[in-house]
């Protein structure tokens, strides 16, 4: 049986009965960006795709599709075992680019093998178009802000530790931001494949409660914050960690004191103008004798100043200055929730805090 789903049904449905999404679009197209959590059961490969492409512009339609069902028929056996393989159950949720003939073939194909098959009408295209128009939705957000080693991050844990809803932009770029921010990181995604996750979460957020985030330029590392979210969190409150700076350069030396001292170098060289030639050879001096905590220093001598530099472009009133003693981030979490209750922080139609 096939059976069609707009995108909202389609999403649902397969994460309330955990059915197996396949995306028959080529390998290429896969990689660039796809549903999170989708299978890779590609229809045809990259160069079959483009081999087709080229018929239908350079021939025909007619000689396209004849040749896209010679490439096909060889493999029916091999995709069917291998859909078996990643849908023992035998329900699918299939799509390809834009719901055209490469998932109404894989469709017939499973359909005919004994699968129920929950087809996605318009294809990916669908999803991207939904994702982009969750970006521009008016959205509850607030925001985590401070100087670099505040312990951001970790406070953003225990706020959803304590069942707060948290975004974490950083975990879903794979890179902290900075210079030094893909230092033990995964390679970072795609910008297709980011907005993705990102559009996902905010899609299955609650919107009548906070959604916390970090305060993050639109750049982290290689992916960018798509404008419309960023132009948001350029307009949503603030509270800013406010930590003395000793405990801030602890933090960081203990972040990056088993890191590489390569990668320590390369990251201070990207920053080599901005620290200015003196500061630079010292930092590099730091990282040659191991004296961490002074390369972490130098640094901020930048960063401090540039993270400053991006709070004078927000109004007074959006910044919320939260007094810590220590970078403890469970009473850290604690001392922000309490702050956001005292200040009323709430948007219309949400639930306190």
């Amino acid at each position: 049986m096939i059976q069609p789903f707009e995108i909202n049904d389609f999403l649902k449905y397969s994460a309330q009965r955990h059915i197996p999404v396949l995306d028959v679009r080529a390998p290429k197209e896969f990689t660039e960006g796809h549903i999170p959590g989708a299978e890779s059961l590609p229809l045809f490969t990259d160069d079959e795709r483009a081999q087709i492409g080229t018929a239908y512009k350079q021939i025909s339609k007619d000689k396209a599709v004849l040749l896209g069902l010679d490439l096909f028929g060889p493999k029916m056996s091999r995709m069917v075992r291998e859909a078996e393989k990643l849908a023992p159950g035998k329900e699918v949720m299939l799509h390809c680019w834009r719901g055209g003939m490469r998932s109404s073939g894989v469709a017939w194909l499973l359909d005919l093998a004994g699968f129920k098959v929950n087809l996605l009408q318009d294809g990916y295209k669908a999803y991207r178009r939904l994702i982009h128009q969750t970006f521009e939705q008016p959205l509850p957000l607030l925001l985590i802000g401070g100087m670099s080693g505040s312990g951001k991050t970790e406070v953003l844990q225990e706020l959803h530790k304590l069942g707060e809803q948290v975004i974490d932009l950083e975990q879903l770029a794979h890179h902290c931001g900075s210079a030094f921010g893909g230092i033990g990181k995964e390679p970072q995604p795609t910008m297709e494949q980011f907005e993705n996750h990102l559009g996902l979460a905010l899609l299955q957020a609650n919107h009548q409660r906070p959604i916390w985030l970090e305060d993050e330029n639109i750049t982290i590392g290689r992916v960018n914050l798509p404008k419309p979210l960023y132009d948001q969190m350029q307009q949503a409150p603030l509270l800013k960690l406010e930590v003395p700076q000793a405990m801030r350069i602890q933090k960081l030396a203990e972040n990056y004191r088993s890191a590489d001292k390569a990668l320590l170098e390369n990251a201070i060289e990207r920053i080599k103008k901005r620290l200015g030639g003196l500061a630079y050879k010292e930092a590099l001096q730091a990282i040659e004798t191991g004296d961490i905590e002074k390369m972490v220093e130098l640094a901020l001598g930048y960063y401090d100043k540039a993270y400053t530099y991006q709070l004078a472009h927000k109004s007074a009133h959006q910044i919320i200055t939260v007094p810590l003693e220590s970078t403890n981030a469970p009473e850290n979490a604690r001392k922000i929730l309490e702050m956001a209750d005292l200040k009323e922080l709430l948007f219309p139609g949400t639930t306190k805090i």
